[in-house]
């Protein structure tokens, strides 16, 4: 290679941007913000939504977690789709389908309209979120430049995260809850045309749709997530959480043979043999189980054995939350140098080991060193997640659909299996800080078991 040839190589590895990649991050990035937002800031709306609209603690649960449940059942389904009709047109698909339901749950005059909108609301997320990841792929060609490009979009998405409920509560007292739902028409629209005008239209890869397969995916998931849901609450023995356990394990086996059986399975066949992708695939569910987790327990501890109030509580999370942000942007600048193998190898070890260091925490261990561990320990989590999206996909090749599908579900399954875990050992002891140090050994094992997979991502990555 000559010295001019590297030059140019150096130059466009190293160039911040190219003309229109703002506008096709924006595009791309509208769909999967929104979803993040509907996901949160219904929390702050729930006590004003329910005095007007006399809604139960049940119904309550159900205008949260019907979002989720139908999101988590469609989203393997969701990726077959944007394979058949093209990864563009199930993302518009999805955002027209989240604007009509986002206009329904403003305009609902009765608890039932507003639950049965927001599983609507679920199920057009679990349309658009896929889509938007491989049509992000697809836009960014380069390997390095593309997975800079996904440090930025999980910086957008984890700010978008983090500002859900203070942006959910400044709409609900300035305007009150029917604008969080209402606020999502523009941005929607926004994102249509931006879509249309920016973003080329993915090549289909027709394949026939399994009804069995897709039907006993769906039911897996959806059960698995009611069981995470709810068993906390009702127990993990009751006969509720025992039928949907059965239920799920009956979805598995069906899911499972029906794979074995048709020419065009539900999971290629080519992305269960290969390593990379099993190992990323893994990596991110044991990242979401330890940190939602770990989040989970913070918020629950901050006020029960520090005496916080629920907004001390927040303000105190805060600055470990904000870091999530700064990781992003980080991986983003180095993604263009070193790729995202190196970065991963790092990061994760030390956000294992870092979490171990608290499993003495204690009445005596001071906010200052709680706050400095766990967020050196999220920032690493901030490096890692796009790195890990990047990896995934490149090794998905002409997958992206069923692998961003994927990716997204086992994630779900991950913060959903997380809480159920934190809120099972919250449960069952008085000891606050015992509790504490149960989750932080939990996030720290399930942290050092990523960080030994890391080493499955090839060197070229």
């Amino acid at each position: 290679m000559s010295i001019s040839d590297r030059v140019r190589v150096r130059d466009s590895t190293d160039a911040p941007g190219r003309p229109g990649d703002g506008v096709k991050l924006l595009a791309l990035a509208v769909g999967f913000v929104m979803a993040t937002l509907d996901a949160t800031v219904v929390t702050v709306a729930a006590v004003d939504i329910a005095d007007d609209m006399g809604l139960g603690a049940a119904a309550l649960t159900w205008l949260m977690d019907g979002y989720i449940l139908s999101f988590a059942s469609l989203l393997l389904l969701s990726g077959s789709l944007a394979d058949r009709f093209g990864a563009r047109r199930t993302y518009l698909a999805g955002l027209t389908l989240f604007v009509i339901a986002s206009t329904m749950c403003g305009l609902a005059d009765s608890g039932g309209l507003l639950i049965a909108s927001r599983i609507v609301q679920g199920a057009a997320a679990a349309l658009f979120m896929p889509s938007s990841l491989s049509l992000l792929v697809g836009a960014f060609g380069e390997p390095r430049r593309r997975a800079s490009i996904l440090g930025y979009w999980t910086a957008i998405v984890s700010t978008a995260s983090g500002l859900g409920p203070v942006v959910g509560g400044v709409l609900v007292d300035t305007l009150g809850w029917r604008s969080i739902f209402l606020v999502n028409i523009p941005f929607g629209i926004l994102g249509a045309i931006l879509t249309l005008r920016r973003i080329d239209s993915s090549p289909r890869r027709p394949r026939a749709l399994s009804l069995a397969s897709n039907a006993a995916g769906a039911g897996l998931l959806a059960a698995l997530s009611i069981a995470l849901i709810q068993g906390p609450h009702l127990g993990w023995s009751s006969p509720q959480v025992i039928a949907l356990a059965t239920t799920g394990v009956l979805a598995a086996g069906v899911l499972v043979l029906s794979e074995r059986s048709v020419a065009s399975p539900l999971i290629p066949r080519s992305l269960l043999a290969n390593p990379t992708f099993v190992a990323t695939t893994i990596i991110g569910l044991l990242l979401n189980f330890g940190l939602f987790g770990l989040i989970f327990m913070l918020g629950v501890v901050l006020q029960r054995a520090w005496g916080l109030t629920p907004m001390m509580a927040g303000m105190w999370l805060l600055p470990m939350m904000a870091v999530f942000v700064l990781g992003n942007l980080t991986f983003a600048r180095l993604a263009r140098r070193v790729g995202s193998r190196r970065p991963v190898l790092v990061a994760l070890p030390l956000a294992a080991v870092g979490l171990a260091t608290m499993v003495t925490v204690s009445a005596s261990t001071p906010y200052a060193v709680l706050a400095v561990v766990v967020g050196v320990a999220n920032f690493c989590v901030g490096v890692t997640v796009p790195a890990l999206t990047a990896a995934l996909m490149a090794a998905a090749s002409g997958h992206a659909n069923t692998a961003a599908a994927l990716l997204n579900a086992n994630r779900q399954v991950g913060a959903l299996l997380g809480v159920a875990v934190a809120g099972t050992v919250l449960a069952d002891t008085a000891d606050w800080y015992h509790a504490a140090s149960v989750a932080f050994t939990v996030a720290a094992l399930a942290y050092g078991a990523a960080a030994c997979l890391a080493w499955r991502i090839p060197r070229s990555t």
